[in-house]
């Protein structure tokens, strides 16, 4: 069972740093914008054109006959931001509907918005209440509560985040395990009982600690001497997962506080894959990369049939996870066996060279039938597993991060051809190279 420890109650907010909130200011006397709208598509380009609207005072001059879309939708974090590529991406496509969004963090909705008069919104649940004053169909991204009845809600899929963070710290041989949430924020507990329940599964115990997410930077030094105290009382080496990639960047920075080594000490893994927070962090962070392009796009795509008057193919949009992207925070193989050591090593140096098991026993410096003992008894699988694990894992990064054709990943990853690569992906994740890649990407 977790063995969950509570950080002092101390002032619960919404989110520290540059997202405290602010008043928006500015003017609404008279401004004008400027809003890109998508002129008929056709195969070979997608031109722009360009609507211009005047607001004048509460007078809103409005030219075009065009569904209006307010997104109220964040860019400070990659999450906001891949919410708004994939709806860029669906405007692309359909030149009957206009999106509005203003490059902001979680502040209040700006004043002049309130006479723009829009045909649906998509918005973060915080300011869920305003924006159900509007009359309006609505679809709430899920941040601080739970999903609210009636609208359809982004949702990401914390079980699966959880399990595969949880899945790639067992890979490394750890053998104790920790989570580091927000006790306030329900995807936090979501993926604090996956992580547990897959760490379970395995034979082992997690250590848990939550507390409220900081809103000033006082709250989030004080949190972090409590955070570091955590952290010195857990055995190392120790596999942390982190609520997300904002979580992690403090349990860093309490590790370095408290003079502990990342990786070597603490192996640090967490999610939505900021890629700023996690290459700005010390040393970079692992994380699991969710995609929340599809989701922005399925979202726009279920906006539209809302304000047709249809009824939306789905309650619930699902955020799920596409692969872990491995960084040094994560860079430890705690394994005290040498040969099973040395064995992992080799395999992730040479995964992509059609090598076998044999291959690995000759550079483990023992007999096969040892090896195959040993990785069993440490990792729990055997040596061909762990091969087709971690080369499955580059394919999957492959089919996710690069537009490469399916033949091209194939030979790049030591294949003759596509047949083979297809089979053998398939055995490993149930699905064709091409359904993994349509349904982990955006469209």
């Amino acid at each position: 069972m977790p063995k969950n420890r509570r950080a002092p109650n101390r002032r619960a907010g919404s989110r520290g740093g540059p997202d405290v909130r602010r008043t928006n200011q500015r003017s609404c006397k008279a401004s004008s914008l400027i809003i890109l709208k998508m002129a008929t598509f056709n195969r070979q380009m997608a031109p722009l054109s360009i609507e211009m609207r005047l607001y004048s005072g509460s007078k809103v001059l409005h030219f075009g006959g065009l569904m209006r879309i307010l997104l109220h939708i964040e860019s400070s974090r990659a999450s906001g931001r891949d919410l708004l590529k994939g709806i860029a991406g669906y405007s692309r496509l359909h030149g009957d509907v206009t999106f509005h969004w203003e490059p902001r963090g979680l502040q209040p909705t700006p004043l002049h918005l309130t006479s723009w008069k829009p045909d649906g919104i998509i918005t973060r649940d915080p300011d869920i209440r305003e924006m159900m004053g509007y009359g309006v169909p609505l679809i709430v991204v899920g941040h601080r509560y739970t999903p609210v009845p009636g609208i359809v809600n982004i949702i990401t899929d914390s079980v699966s985040i959880g399990r595969m963070a949880a899945e790639h710290l067992l890979a490394s041989g750890l053998k104790c395990f920790a989570f580091c949430g927000f006790q306030d924020k329900p995807w936090s507990g979501e993926r604090r009982a996956s992580f547990c329940g897959t760490v379970a599964k395995a034979g082992y115990d997690t250590s848990c600690y939550e507390s409220p997410e900081p809103a000033e930077s006082a709250l989030l030094e004080t949190g972090l001497n409590d955070l570091a105290q955590w952290l010195l009382a857990l055995p190392k080496p120790v596999g942390v997962m982190a609520c997300n990639d904002d979580r992690a960047q403090q349990v860093s920075e309490a590790c370095q506080m408290a003079g502990i080594q990342v990786p070597e000490q603490v192996a640090l893994v967490g999610a939505d894959n900021d890629e700023l927070i996690c290459e700005f962090s010390a040393p970079p962070l692992s994380s699991v990369a969710i995609n929340f392009e599809r989701a922005g796009y399925e979202a726009a795509e279920t906006m539209r049939k809302l304000v047709a008057g249809e009824r939306p193919d789905r309650e619930v949009i699902f955020v799920p996870p596409t692969h872990l992207v491995t960084r040094q925070s994560t860079d430890i193989l705690a394994v005290g066996d040498e040969a099973v050591a040395s064995g992992v090593r080799f395999i992730r140096a040479r995964y992509r060279d059609g090598i076998g098991v044999e291959d690995v026993a000759r550079a483990a410096g023992v007999s096969r039938r040892i090896l195959e003992k040993r990785f069993r008894t440490v990792l729990g699988r055997s040596v061909l597993k762990e091969i087709r694990r971690v080369r499955v894992d580059h394919i999957a990064r492959l089919l996710t991060e690069r537009d490469m054709p399916i033949l091209q990943i194939a030979l790049t990853s030591g294949f003759d051809g596509v047949g083979h690569f297809a089979r053998y992906f398939r055995e490993e994740k149930g699905m064709s190279p091409q359904a993994y890649r349509r349904q982990y990407t955006a469209r």
